[in-house]
């Protein structure tokens, strides 16, 4: 019984050991994609800026017409729901806070009498939603990893057009945001209209790593004096508003992958660790059942000895000899 336990715990070692580079190796992989990462979420912020002040500009230059693309709706009946996450697993919660986030988004629209559709990004969005009966307008596959900004003009050819043909009212976006290597959380922004930088609605997050947080109302620069708009204010901010939409999207999914990088590096070296943890543990349970087999072998040579040892004496004492005179 003993041999058998070994064996079957020497396989169960050879497993974890083969586990635990699998998960070293991941480690190490998202490790190195993290930098990267954070350097494309920088790399996108000037231009992230530049149309945010673009927009404040020329809505500046036609506040009538900026009323329905700027600001916050006054009633809202009708929701579009952007929900962004990662097409693979092993990232620890990286994808359940999202989802959570979203259902509890979804209900409070729904307790509320409005109505709502979901757009997602992800293949794990997809069939968790679908596992759970939710209704998903659409789906986008293959871009979470690394999203290039011809991904973020997809998704928001799906996000957007609905609010500008004015089948909904408000457009939310639920991700991941990206605030340092060791901080991210979910949440849960207003895409379109869009946020008027002047109000203070956005979060001005100053201690964050550059290039992960908002665009703070001081920090767009509105030149001073006349703008002349060509062609005029009205038609310009019709078009500007889908191509900062795409901006922000492609922010989003940006954040989402540095953070689903982040999160995945730390699933995983725990992973290792745990598997670290275990096979010290199946090491020291072999070692014992070694020993008491070991133990047991002994016992059984001792006992046999002393078992012969005592038939030789009684032959002995048992033994008569005869003489002859």
């Amino acid at each position: 019984m003993a041999g058998g336990q070994e064996r079957i715990l020497r396989r169960r070692i050879r497993s974890i050991k083969s586990t635990q580079k699998i998960t070293k190796a991941m480690e190490l992989i998202a490790a190195s994609q993290i930098v990267r990462a954070q350097g494309r979420i920088a790399a996108a912020r000037p231009y992230q800026e530049g149309m945010a002040r673009i927009v404040l500009e020329t809505a500046l230059g036609d506040p009538a017409a900026a009323g329905r693309l700027l600001g916050t709706p006054e009633e809202v009946t009708r929701v579009l729901v952007l929900g962004i996450v990662a097409d693979r697993g092993l990232c620890g919660g990286y994808n359940t806070s999202v989802f959570r986030a979203t259902e509890r988004l979804l209900a409070t629209q729904e307790a509320e009498g409005i109505e709502t559709r979901l757009v997602t990004v992800g293949k794990k969005a997809q069939g968790y939603f679908r596992f759970r009966g939710q209704a998903v307008e659409q789906s986008f596959l293959g871009m979470s990893e690394r999203p290039t900004f011809a991904d973020a003009r997809d998704v928001a050819a799906a996000a957007v057009t609905p609010f500008v043909n004015g089948e909904v009212d408000l457009v939310v976006v639920v991700s991941t945001r990206f605030l340092s290597a060791g901080s991210q959380r979910v949440e849960v922004r207003q895409l379109l209209p869009l946020v008027d930088p002047r109000n203070g609605e956005q979060k001005a997050d100053h201690q964050h790593e550059p290039g992960s947080r908002d665009i703070a109302p001081h920090e767009v620069d509105v030149k001073q004096g006349y703008t002349e708009f060509e062609p005029d204010a009205a038609l310009l901010l019709v078009d500007l508003a889908p191509r900062a939409a795409e901006t922000q999207i492609f922010a989003a999914l940006l954040e989402a992958s540095a953070s689903e990088l982040t999160s995945r590096q730390r699933a995983m070296a725990a992973a290792t660790e745990n598997a670290g943890e275990l096979i010290k543990k199946y090491s020291r349970i072999m070692n014992r059942a070694r020993q008491d087999t070991i133990t047991t072998e002994i016992m059984e040579i001792v006992s046999g000895a002393e078992a012969l040892r005592a038939g030789d004496e009684g032959d002995e004492a048992g033994l008569v000899i005869e003489t002859t005179v």
